[in-house]
């Protein structure tokens, strides 16, 4: 194991912090002082408390490093510093916390002139943030006494930091009467106010990003802290007086009143989406935690912010035709003069909010203003910008989706039933000319890909247009009155677009809902067509538990014809075995795991599951038994010369079956075939033609009488095998040290003869061939002569199976 070594290092701080004369950039220079300190060394700890290495501490975090001080060492000690500082310490929480000479030299950083160095502002507002959120009440009394906490954050609002360390008091603040109470503190501070005189043309980027986030995220988390804490009667004082009326005003008074500046309208447009947003889930189970039925500002908008916005929309439709200058911009595609810009992106994500309101004065005002075409327009001149296509894709699914406004005037059909029509449907059927402007793009992207162009951009976005037209039609809250405007265009007009949606728009969606999933018929066809192509049989393709078996299924099929001596053996067989029975008849588990060590056993075959014959590195596979007759694997005409095995020159290789415990039971008749799976070996094919090929097989361990046997293979032998042992053909069983059994074998053109020898007093079997050069065939029959064995041997001790 790792920890027997003991590689852990001991720190030297310990022994430095011994010396009388060490200081603090010593102590600062170890390398594991990070980790000393979180551990909360006691020795390390006493001595940072001290006040003078305390002031260091706090020194190095709000002062700039002197200039002569090498680049790669300047902020090496401010950071960490911080990280000391920041370590969550009690300790040390404690003395910065409670000490209000530290607390008067940290929050001296935000005294200095702008910009902030931004590194020191970050390890500034970690450390007061983890104050915050440990010392709470003595850090919110010790801002609320520094009147000029609020000017100088807004004054360093331009800061990340400083913008983070403000929300920080927002959220980190408890318990929820000391946030109310910091809520209020910053309210009368008038900080949304200040805020909001950020974002206009005077001020820099960084302000008006900085500030508009800061005012999306207070809208955020005060919306989300109101359905997290219930029972909480008071309402967010900074939430009410973002959504008054004049707020509001005061924001777009900011971008249209003075000069136009891209960078302070988008601000302002975030802020005024972050107001609408709506039923905006902040969390798991959001929308259970409000009763149903409820009030409440995440899911309806402030009338105030609408009645705001109102008489801006001409201002906003205005951006849209003549937004701020923007150079030209050369893309692979062409030249943009001008580009779309992010104003007018902006401006139509700001419509498609407030066509989500669905308020009728609003509806009303964009009809007037025609903001629906020049939207449009936008959509069908800028075919690559997809951001504008998403927008317009969403302004124009809202519109065929949503139920008319409850100020929309009732329509008396001929039914004489009052219908609520919708206002924004009219004017893009009728004056916007939704049908035929879908018609016509489609018709150019057509042409235009005919001729060898490419597909426009907006074809994807056109597609679902189109197909949320049909939908809305049949089953939408609009579908009488889609079904009418559609019934009223021009007979040209009309055909075209029955037409458009029963052919191209048919043809589109079946190519694009094809499924990419092969089917189980499509499978069984590639698989077929593998099979035909490759040779390979079906069942090769079976698991992977009973691929092993495959190269043996061939030998397993053959037939044996076995003589043995079934009574002279049985009486002395089990007087031998009996002792050895009970200690062996629960071996075996189905559910032990195949890798442990663990002794080998062999299953009967009438266990095994039957299957055809096949071999993957056969030259022709088989699927029926007929045919493995018509092909005989051992016929000589049937292989070709690359068939043959052959090994190297070497000694002489032996299967071992070391240390095999068996079952033993009744003897039973050596007759059934054996399992297609054993080791063996042959000898070289350049061994001398007096050389044999052999096996040495040891029996089981316990002592059992020998066992000769006569296995002549009759659909193969020539002439009838005549034991060694026995000169009346039967194999005799006695305590001679050895017996032999002996086979002739046509191979072909020639014959061979086979012998097992087995040695009682070594405990061997040994298989021998005549044969100098081991061919495929006589391979074959010494696998299969090897397999019969073990098979007879199971029979008759009954083994479990492997």
């Amino acid at each position: 194991m790792f920890w027997k070594f003991d590689l852990h290092t001991t720190s030297h701080i310990d022994t430095l912090l011994e010396k009388e004369d060490v200081t603090l950039t010593e102590v600062m220079d170890e390398e594991d002082v990070l980790q000393e300190c979180k551990a909360q060394n006691h020795k390390l700890v006493d001595f940072l408390v001290r006040p003078q290495y305390m002031e260091d501490l706090v020194t190095y975090i709000t002062q700039e490093p002197s200039d002569d001080v090498e680049e790669t060492i300047k902020y090496k000690y401010p950071n960490i510093s911080c990280e000391l500082l920041t370590s969550d310490v009690g300790q040390i929480n404690d003395r910065l916390g409670e000490d209000e000479r530290l607390l008067m030299k940290l929050y001296g950083f935000l005294q200095n002139e702008s910009p902030l160095n931004p590194l020191l502002a970050s390890f500034f507002s970690k450390v007061l943030s983890i104050l915050i959120g440990r010392k709470p009440e003595q850090i919110v009394e010790f801002l609320r006494k520094r009147e000029d906490f609020v000017d100088l954050m807004i004054k360093h609002i331009g800061t990340s930091a400083i913008m983070d360390l403000l929300l920080r008091m927002l959220t980190c603040v408890e318990p929820q009467q000391l946030r109310q109470d910091v809520l209020n503190w910053l309210n009368e501070e008038k900080v949304i106010q200040r805020l909001v005189d950020m974002v206009q043309p005077s001020q820099d980027e960084d302000r008006h990003s900085n500030a508009s986030q800061s005012l999306c995220e207070i809208i955020r988390l005060s919306r989300d802290q109101m359905f997290q804490v219930q029972g909480c009667s008071e309402p967010d004082p900074l939430l009410a007086t973002l959504e008054k009326q004049e707020t509001v005003e005061q924001l777009l008074s900011n971008i249209f009143d003075k000069e136009k500046n891209d960078s302070a309208i988008v601000s302002v447009i975030q802020i005024l989406l972050t107001l609408f947003e709506t039923r905006r889930p902040a969390f798991e189970g959001h929308l259970e935690i409000c009763p149903p039925g409820m009030s409440h500002p995440s899911f309806s908008v402030n009338q105030s912010i609408l009645e705001a916005v109102r008489p801006r929309l001409k201002d906003f439709h205005q951006l849209l035709l003549e937004p701020p200058k923007k150079n030209i911009m050369k893309t692979t595609w062409g030249v943009l003069d001008p580009p779309v810009g992010n104003t007018r992106l902006n401006v139509v994500r700001l419509v498609a909010s407030l066509l989500q309101t669905n308020t009728h004065i609003i509806n009303m005002e964009l009809i007037n203003l025609n903001t629906l075409g020049v939207i449009l327009d936008m959509y069908f001149k800028y075919i690559w910008n997809n951001f504008l296509h998403l927008q317009v894709e969403i302004c124009t699914a809202m519109i065929l989706a949503m139920p008319p406004a409850q100020s929309e005037n009732l329509k008396i059909n001929s039914d004489q039933d009052p219908v609520r029509e919708s206002h924004l449907i009219n004017n893009l059927f009728q004056k916007c000319q939704f049908i035929q402007r879908i018609l016509d793009a489609w018709s150019s992207n057509e042409k235009a890909q005919a001729e060898g162009g490419r597909r426009q951009g907006y074809m994807g976005h056109l597609t679902r247009i189109a197909n949320s037209i049909v939908h809305n039609s049949d089953k939408g809250p609009n579908g009488a009155q889609i079904q009418q405007l559609i019934s009223e265009l021009t007979e040209e007009d009309r055909e075209r677009w029955e037409t458009f949606i029963s052919g191209q728009l048919a043809d589109t969606n079946k190519r694009n809902t094809v499924d990419l999933a092969f089917s189980d018929y499509q499978m069984q066809q590639m698989t077929s067509n593998f099979i035909e192509q490759f040779g390979f049989n079906d069942e090769e393709f079976a698991d992977q538990d009973d691929v092993v078996d495959i190269p043996f299924d061939r030998i397993s099929d053959i037939n044996f014809s076995l003589n043995t001596n079934e009574s002279a053996n049985i009486a002395l067989f089990e007087a031998c075995c009996k002792e050895k029975i009970q200690q062996f008849e629960d071996a075996g588990s189905d559910e032990e795991d195949i890798w442990d060590e663990k002794d080998v056993t062999f299953a009967p075959d009438a266990q095994r599951r039957p299957r055809s014959s096949g071999s993957t590195d056969s030259e022709e596979s088989t699927d029926s038994e007929e045919e493995d007759v018509k092909r005989d694997p051992f016929d000589p005409n049937n292989a070709s010369s690359d068939d043959r095995m052959e090994v190297d020159t070497g000694p002489l290789w032996t299967a071992n079956f070391d240390d095999i415990p068996m079952d033993t039971g009744s003897s039973t008749a050596m007759g059934e075939s054996a399992p297609a799976s054993a080791s063996a070996g042959w000898s070289s094919p350049n061994a001398s033609p007096g050389k044999a090929m052999g096996f040495i097989i040891p029996p089981p361990s316990f002592p059992r009488p020998c066992v000769a046997m006569v296995s002549p293979i009759s659909i193969l032998r020539d002439e009838a095998a005549q034991p060694a042992s026995s000169p009346g053909g039967k194999a005799g069983c006695s305590d001679a040290e050895e017996s032999v059994t002996t086979e002739t074998v046509t191979n072909g053109s020639m014959k061979e003869t086979v012998s097992l020898t087995v040695d009682a007093k070594t405990e061997t079997a040994i298989f021998k061939s005549s044969s100098p050069v081991v061919t495929q065939d006589s391979a074959l029959l010494a696998v299969s002569f090897v397999f019969k064995l073990e098979s007879q041997v199971q029979q008759t001790f009954k083994m479990p199976s492997r």
